[in-house]
């Protein structure tokens, strides 16, 4: 089995979103398509209150789906079709935009000033760009945790770990997304389809993430995969924590708008003349 080499490596870059949101992002539209069929991964981990406060006022998506987890506070959300409610730590949201939504996000930070986690954007193939807008509501007991044998621990919140599946399955891009921890000087090795897109982000300690690097890679580190069979991870002498992101390329077209991907231009000029307009919401 052939394991996969690494074809990139960068860091997570500061920027402001929202309502002067301050986070970090990893890859958004101009790295497009590299990381296909994922458009873009925020970090938005801060101990400022006043770095993310402001949030993420009302603002529309259609042609996505967003996936945000939170490891610490928590982020109200609420939206055009009457849900709300809040994600906290440990809990995952999975959101389907489809055909179009209009929502809000709002941090709060925990009892120490703390607001953690990451949002994950990934593409819906033209057939499904305009289906029903749907929420995959995820709590933080639901996402099973796999112990290996040598002291690593993994969430499995979608794809399979052995015989432990994650609690979000029958999504189009066939997704694994794994929060991994490694003690000191441990490895980690991970089968794939070797034509899918794979990544790791770094959230703590360092670590080497192929068979060739000698690299120790930390805090804020992004690493994209050339194709294969499978990863080998190995952690470094302060431990290692990352987030494992797989999936299917849709090789489509892309066009692109702020909070909105179709694949044509035109798709997209009638998407905001739709937000417009009033007549943006599709479904009740």
């Amino acid at each position: 089995m052939v394991t996969r080499a690494i074809k990139r490596v960068s860091n997570s870059i500061p920027t402001l979103e929202g309502a002067g949101v301050h986070l970090r992002r990893a890859f958004g539209n101009p790295e497009v398509p590299l990381f296909d069929p994922f458009l873009l991964f925020d970090d938005f981990r801060s101990d400022t209150p006043e770095h993310y406060r402001k949030g993420f006022p009302w603002h529309p998506h259609r042609g996505i789906e967003t996936i945000t987890y939170v490891l610490k506070g928590d982020v109200a959300h609420g939206d055009s079709l009457g849900n709300k409610g809040d994600i906290s730590s440990g809990d995952v949201q999975w959101m389907t935009a489809g055909s179009g939504i209009i929502h809000q996000e709002m941090p709060n930070c925990d009892s120490e000033g703390r607001m953690e986690g990451f949002q994950l954007w990934a593409n819906l193939p033209a057939v499904d760009k305009m289906m029903h807008p749907r929420y995959r509501d995820i709590c933080a007991d639901q996402v099973p945790v796999v112990t290996l044998d040598n002291g690593t621990s993994i969430k499995v919140i979608c794809g399979q770990i052995g015989d432990v599946r994650g609690p979000v399955q029958d999504v189009v891009i066939e997704p694994e997304y794994y929060d991994v921890k490694l003690p000191a000087d441990t490895s980690f090795i991970h089968p794939t389809k070797d034509t899918h897109t794979a990544f790791a982000y770094v959230h703590a300690g360092n670590g080497r993430f192929d068979e060739e690097t000698t690299e120790l890679l930390g805090n804020h580190s992004l690493v994209l995969y050339d194709q294969g069979g499978q990863v080998n991870i190995t952690a470094g002498n302060e431990g290692l924590c990352f987030l494992l992101i797989v999936g299917k390329p849709l090789g489509e077209p892309i066009a692109w708008g702020g909070p909105i991907v179709m694949n044509t231009q035109e798709e997209l000029t009638l998407a905001f003349e739709e937000y417009q307009d009033g007549t943006f919401i599709k479904h009740d």
